[in-house]
């Protein structure tokens, strides 16, 4: 069978035509990737092949060199490279020359492949004469449809390959871009396609942008853009503005006063809703923008410094222009929309949000005019966009000033659940989520809650999208006025409405579908309802975890039953849910659950059995055995050995690195709750420990997390650690002998989550050697242990986790050897710089200085012994 009928036979309508198709060509790739390739390039580059057949043969080519998954785009990019060169050549040339083909749609698969080969070749110093053979199609060549592909061609080049990679050439790609972008450009397929390009490389142009007069040039013609009477071309070019503000914000002071405020609010207003969506995006990244800003400015304030950039407060003196047209925005809501389609009175809704953000008190005056003049008013739209402008500036302004407005607004908006109109009531329920969120002090129980609990318990009985701020208002109400993680509250405003609000939640998630996710709402507020009672609803908690367990019963006994991907997802979801309240249920009965352990460990056992190596549903029953572990504490120890087994095969998948991680932490768990009785199985654990840290496929986030768990181990045991130590310090002075780069952000956060985890098993070991009497098994290792914490606590720039856990260690050595032995490295200049920072730092909390007078006084009982 030739490529072209296969290649056709995958745009089958028949699903096994379509499966058998895809395997020949994934077998054909495996067996012969430099055939596989050449020949489906020749296809693309066929001119007289189907245009479908065409566009699949370039896609197949794009997708076996492009992938998401590092590991797997590393594979591509070694099995590329393999390809010998002429072959490679063959492929490049037929891929740039089809960007002149007279089909569009085989031009555009194509620069999609010559994208997709530049982000391998260009990086390793390969195909050097790409890019200015792509701009010689777009200065000199006659042919329309070879210049728009050829743009949009680097444009793909520009989104997907390394900046740094194309800086060299900066200077040529912007000027073929402004070329093709200008007004003066006829074909305006053309200048969409530089306006594109334009956008995609705009991160690599910085030089050029701080250049005042080519920075002119490039904002003149992306304002032209948005002046053009086609719309795409109007998006893109607003498109452009948000990205050049958010990486040029501090250039912009010109241009907003001569020209983007004009340009945008008549943008705004503009009848094509993907041209307002963009202009309204604008104002919303200049607001976030400013809000980084003050942030910024308040670090640079308390630590006594300049800012390194300032606000320009483009929000603030825009707000009486911008204002009126958001709040009229807000009216255009459609009665049937879809609340997964961005519309323009969502999007207005949101920059109204980072107005108030933003600019704080100002926004409140000429907000309450608007909701006073249509919270009532007979037109739904009126009303609706009336309450959501409420509820959008309840974060930012101060308390003080909303206090007032919200007492006065909350009994109407209350009422007003009964709204007649769906859109209505649903961000009515939004608004009294995001009071319950941030003004709670509002809600007076004896006066409001009644009332508010009663609506929002009847909202439950409404449309799936009510049903989810309903649920979210209670989550907030829960969090702030129930009785916290506090296990002994006796009673909370919440407690006499508890019961009812409960069994109205249970009532609900008994149903078969999950329409907008309502099921899962109501779930969650279930766990956190629970999770924030008082001692006086453990009763009802008990009967919830009766009910969940049930639940969790049935859904076992059906599993077999499941047939096809959506009804198993599904499954997986109500599952996961209902393991979420059982560990809420299980975390606030704490002790209390021993009556129903058994039956909770049976249940959490059988799914473990049937769940798969790759389901999610695993980490869920871990994290309910997690907090069953720490609830039960030494009784848990009956459970350890039919639960090891899964836990042993969890960390032998590095794969799932979440699981894995999750298993480390249950181990720590187990050792703290049965302390030496967890011997027995310490060996087992530390052998897969000390394998998943020397493992090179283990995802790095899960390693600061073996070492942390090291410590829990030595702590559990005490003197029995003996057998491990030497192994252990061999690990933790490796990993203390890690340095990053300091402009590589990522591996420097690693780094110090290795150090981390390193002093928390420094902790764990000294003291648990500490109370076994085997003390002095350490003093051999003490020299490489303070010089690695002398290390990292004064090169570094240490986070108050590091500096608290450090100080912490010195104050455990201190304790152990109270005999002098230390004496020349606790004197060190650093250790008590290092107490004395973490004892007066204004920034660092109580728990960090009272460690840090604690440490103070053991240093110095230990300096002074002699």
């Amino acid at each position: 069978m030739n490529v072209a009928t296969l290649l056709s036979n995958t745009l089958s309508p028949d699903q096994a035509i379509r499966e058998d198709a895809t395997q020949q060509l994934e077998l054909a790739a495996q067996e012969n990737y430099s055939a596989y390739v050449l020949m489906l390039s020749q296809e693309l580059a066929n001119e007289g092949a189907d245009p479908n057949i065409r566009t699949a043969a370039g896609l197949a080519v794009k997708n076996s060199l492009t992938a998401k998954e590092a590991s797997r785009k590393e594979d591509y990019i070694n099995r590329w490279l393999s390809v010998d060169e002429n072959t490679r050549s063959q492929i490049k040339q037929w891929s740039v020359n089809t960007l002149g083909s007279s089909n569009s749609r085989a031009a555009h698969t194509s620069a999609q492949v010559v994208a997709a080969i530049a982000d391998i070749e260009l990086p390793v110093n390969q195909w050097p004469q790409l890019i200015q053979s792509l701009l010689d199609n777009v200065t000199s060549s006659d042919n329309p449809l070879l210049r728009q592909a050829s743009l949009v061609s680097i444009g793909f080049v520009c989104e997907t390959t390394n900046p740094e990679v194309l800086k060299g050439q900066a200077n040529d790609i912007l000027t073929a871009v402004i070329q093709g972008a200008r007004k003066e450009e006829d074909n305006q397929e053309v200048r969409l396609a530089a306006v594109r390009a334009l956008y995609n490389s705009l991160e690599f142009i910085r030089e050029n942008f701080e250049s005042e007069s080519e920075r002119n040039i490039i904002m003149m013609v992306v304002c032209e853009a948005t002046q053009s009477t086609e719309e795409q071309l109007q998006v893109a070019a607003f498109e452009c503005l948000v990205r050049i503000m958010q990486l040029y914000y501090d250039n912009m002071l010109l241009y907003m006063e001569k020209a983007l405020f004009a340009l945008t609010v008549v943008g705004m207003n503009n009848e094509e809703h993907g041209v307002a969506l963009q202009a309204i995006e604008f104002w919303s990244t200049v607001c976030d923008e400013e809000i980084e800003l003050q942030l910024h400015a308040e670090e640079a304030a308390d630590a006594g410094e300049q800012p390194h950039r300032i606000s320009h407060g483009f929000a603030r003196s825009a707000l009486p222009q911008i204002l009126p047209v958001l709040l009229f925005l807000l009216t255009k809501q459609e009665e049937d929309e879809d609340e997964d389609e961005w519309n323009v009175s969502m999007a207005a809704a949101t920059c109204l949000n980072l107005f108030a953000q933003c600019v704080g008190d100002s926004i409140v005056a000429p907000i309450v005019p608007f909701v006073e003049a249509n919270i009532s008013n007979e037109d739904w739209r009126y009303r609706e966009a009336a309450v959501m402008a409420f509820g959008s500036i309840l974060d930012g302004p101060s308390p003080d000033l909303l206090i007032p407005l919200v007492d006065q607004a909350l009994p109407l908006l209350i009422q007003m659940m009964k709204d007649p109109v769906v859109n209505v009531k649903d961000t009515v329920a939004w608004t009294l989520g995001r009071v319950s969120d941030y003004l709670p002090q509002c809600i007076k129980p004896e006066v409001h809650l009644q009332d508010l609990i009663t609506a929002l318990a009847l909202g439950l009985q409404d449309s799936p999208r009510i049903v989810a701020n309903c649920c979210w208002s209670l989550m907030n109400l829960a969090e702030h006025i129930g009785g916290g993680d506090d296990l002994n509250m006796p009673t909370c405003p919440l407690s006499m409405y508890f019961e009812g609000i409960v069994l109205a939640l249970l009532q609900f998630t008994d149903r078969q579908n999950n329409e907008a996710n309502c099921r899962t709402s109501a779930y969650e507020a279930l766990s956190t309802l629970v999770g924030n009672a008082a001692m006086d609803c453990l009763t009802t908690v008990q009967q919830v975890i009766v009910t969940t367990l049930d639940r969790l019963e049935t859904t076992i006994a059906v599993q077999n039953q499941i047939i096809g991907a959506d009804d198993s997802n599904a499954h997986a979801e109500l599952q996961s849910n209902l393991l979420s309240v059982l560990t809420s249920c299980i975390r606030k009965l704490s002790a209390g659950v021993s009556v129903v352990s058994d039956r909770v460990m049976t249940v959490l056992l059988q799914m473990l059995s049937t769940a798969s190596k790759q389901s999610a549903i695993t980490e869920d029953v871990f994290l309910a055995v997690g907090s069953l572990t720490a609830a039960l504490d030494s009784d848990f120890s009956r459970y350890v050995e039919p639960f090891a087994p899964h836990l042993y095969s969890a960390l032998q998948n590095p794969d799932e690195h979440q699981l894995c991680a999750i298993a480390i932490g249950l181990i720590g768990d187990i050792c703290r709750a049965l302390g030496e009785s967890s011997l027995p199985y310490c060996q087992h654990f530390m052998q897969l420990l000390i394998t998943n840290l020397q493992s090179p496929v283990l995802h790095s986030d899960v390693k600061p997390a073996i070492l942390s768990c090291f410590g829990d181990i030595a702590l559990a045991i005490g003197a029995e650690f003996e057998p491990f130590l030497d192994l252990v310090m061999l690990a933790l002075q490796q990993v203390g002998g890690m340095r990053a780069e300091k402009d590589n952000w990522e591996l420097m956060d690693y780094v110090v989550r290795l150090h981390e985890g390193s002093v928390e098993a420094y902790v764990g070991i000294v003291q648990g050697l500490g109370s076994g009497q085997k003390i002095h098994l350490l003093a051999p290792h003490v020299p490489a242990i303070f010089g690695f914490l002398g290390m990292v606590t004064t090169e570094d720039t240490p986070t108050e986790t590091l500096v608290r856990s450090t100080v912490g260690l010195i104050g455990d050595f201190a304790d152990a050897f109270q005999g002098g032995e230390l004496k020349q490295y606790l004197a060190a200049d650093w250790v008590m710089a290092l107490i004395r920072e973490a004892r007066s730092n204004r920034h660092y909390s109580d728990s960090t200085r009272e460690v840090a007078r604690w440490a103070k006084e053991m240093v110095k009982r230990a300096t002074n012994g002699l």
